[in-house]
């Protein structure tokens, strides 16, 4: 695809992001942009919020269970940035006003000490490079309209990222077995999603090991210090202006965050 239709397409998807008014997917009118493509105009679109003041503190780790997979029609995940201005703390609030048609998944966040960089990162590596882990709310949003995405217009838009709400407690995960911890997440005080670490990619671990391999062979690292989003573990849950989610993940902790 031409650098310049690249350019133009990351920037119109940070116009759409910056005032709050979602567009047209973007396979729409380019039928013939790869997931390579996509992967540039993602680029694009950062280097725009960079320019902004924006940093850069981590990943995110999309399109990791079988049914996203098959309604997207891939077999692969996706990645993307997280930017210091996406993140809130464990019970604030977030402002509706800032997002455009979100919705709340929940997560295990990995915090690193140490950096790892692809090829051949391995479980143990990840593991040995692991902090610890919280429980994480992704509140994933589109700049697409009605969220009428392919998975080029995922990747394109930053993989769908909107902010994301840590918990308050960091868990050490060496006695821990991820791939069975039990989520539990309530809105307004009803259940409405359980799930478990398998429903990532079978593990969130490999998760880790996929991103740090992705990201190794295109030459970037995951650092010291990185926060990783490691892929939703049940169903997206849309939410609107006054809605309450809690949710718990068993062995390592809470998360709960207010729409207003």
């Amino acid at each position: 695809m031409d650098q310049k239709i690249i350019e133009a397409l990351g920037d119109r998807l940070f116009d759409a992001l910056s005032s709050r008014t979602p567009i047209a997917p973007l396979t729409a009118t380019h039928p013939e942009m790869t997931i390579e493509d996509a992967y540039h105009v993602q680029q694009r679109m950062i280097a725009r919020r960079l320019e902004q003041g924006d940093r850069v503190i981590g990943k995110k780790i999309g399109v990791t269970s079988t049914a996203v997979m098959n309604m997207l029609g891939v077999h692969q995940p996706d990645f993307g940035y997280l930017l210091d201005s996406m993140v809130y703390n464990e019970g604030e609030s977030v402002e509706m006003d800032a997002l455009i048609q979100p919705k709340a998944e929940g997560e295990i966040a990995f915090l690193l000490k140490k950096d790892l960089q692809g090829p051949g990162v391995t479980a143990a590596d990840v593991l040995a490079a692991t902090e610890g882990v919280m429980a994480c709310f992704e509140i994933v949003d589109s700049r697409i309209q009605d969220w009428k995405i392919r998975i080029q217009d995922t990747v394109a838009d930053n993989a769908s990222c909107g902010v994301f709400v840590l918990g308050d407690q960091l868990v050490d995960i060496a006695n821990l077995d991820l791939a069975l911890a039990g989520m539990v997440l309530e809105k307004n005080g009803e259940i409405v999603v359980t799930g478990a670490g398998a429903a990532t990619m079978a593990h969130p671990v490999n998760a880790m090991v996929w991103l740090a391999n992705t990201l190794g062979a295109l030459g970037i690292a995951l650092k010291a210090g990185d926060i990783v989003l490691s892929g939703a573990m049940g169903a997206m849950v849309p939410v609107v202006k006054g809605d309450n989610l809690r949710m718990t993940i068993g062995g390592i902790g809470g998360c709960s965050v207010r729409f207003i």
